[in-house]
């Protein structure tokens, strides 16, 4: 039997401004196999492409896994070592977009899974999910965490590297590591609502705000601060700048132009 192609088991859709990406491959855990990698980076880069879209929702099916990582039988099978760099898309790394994106974790998210969650802006948890950087104990490595102790406590990133012990939803979400936990059957819905917010606001200031947070990680104070006024002094200048207090003072919705 033929394996499912990339079309087939990652999906993007969108609805008015949101847009979702879909891992379709429950019945391997939604592992990271050669289609699905495929299908997140068309995903990815067509989300980034889609003026149209302002956010992005990351989810899978089912109810047991985000996504368990790597396709351990594919990598045995072809021996793979150093992961090329364009193994997987990396948000903020070898996709850029300063447009926002929220992972809705539905199930464990291991290793390659932790990755997905990790390299998103915003994270709401299931209840249920579970989150760990399994590589230490299948012998793998996990430089893309690098930036973890920048999401979370030092030591707390070093105890998920070297024991590859699996944390609770309740954990990541006292570490900082995610933004919200909720019902199973309410993810989507809290996913969709946070989306819809972010949406409907003023998408240059959106989209600054995303690049000062990550541009602020790279620099001290001083420079920080210098950085985010060199962001935000087109924001300032451009038209939708006006069109917000204009809406206040006539009490009505301000009509974006992202201009």
């Amino acid at each position: 039997m033929p394996d499912p192609t990339a079309k087939q088991v990652v999906r993007y859709q969108r609805d008015e401004a949101v847009a979702w990406l879909t891992i379709d491959r429950p019945e391997a855990r939604n592992a990271l196999s050669a289609a699905v990698r495929k299908g997140l980076w068309a995903g990815f880069e067509r989300f980034r492409d889609d003026e149209g879209a302002a956010v992005l929702i990351l989810t899978a099916t089912g109810d047991k896994a985000f996504c368990a990582g790597g396709d351990l039988k594919e990598m045995s099978a072809s021996s793979l070592g150093v992961p090329p760099p364009d193994f997987l898309p990396y948000l903020g790394r070898t996709v850029l977009t300063d447009k926002p994106v929220i992972a809705a974790v539905n199930g464990v998210a291991y290793a390659g899974g932790f990755l997905l969650a990790q390299m998103c802006d915003l994270v709401v948890a299931a209840d249920h999910a579970r989150f760990a950087i399994s590589e230490a104990k299948v012998g793998r490595g996990a430089p893309w965490a690098a930036p973890l102790p920048w999401l979370i406590p030092p030591r707390a990133a070093m105890e998920l590297l070297v024991t590859g012990d699996p944390i609770d939803a309740q954990r990541a979400l006292h570490l900082g590591l995610i933004n919200r936990v909720v019902p199973l059957q309410d993810l989507l819905a809290e996913a969709a609502e946070m989306a819809g917010r972010i949406a409907a606001n003023a998408p240059l200031t959106v989209r600054a705000s995303k690049r000062m947070v990550y541009a602020a990680a790279e620099r001290g104070w001083s420079d920080a601060l210098e950085e985010a006024d060199r962001i935000f002094e087109p924001v300032y200048l451009s038209q939708d700048a006006q069109e917000g207090p204009n809406a206040f003072r006539e009490r009505r919705q301000p009509r974006w132009e992202g201009r």
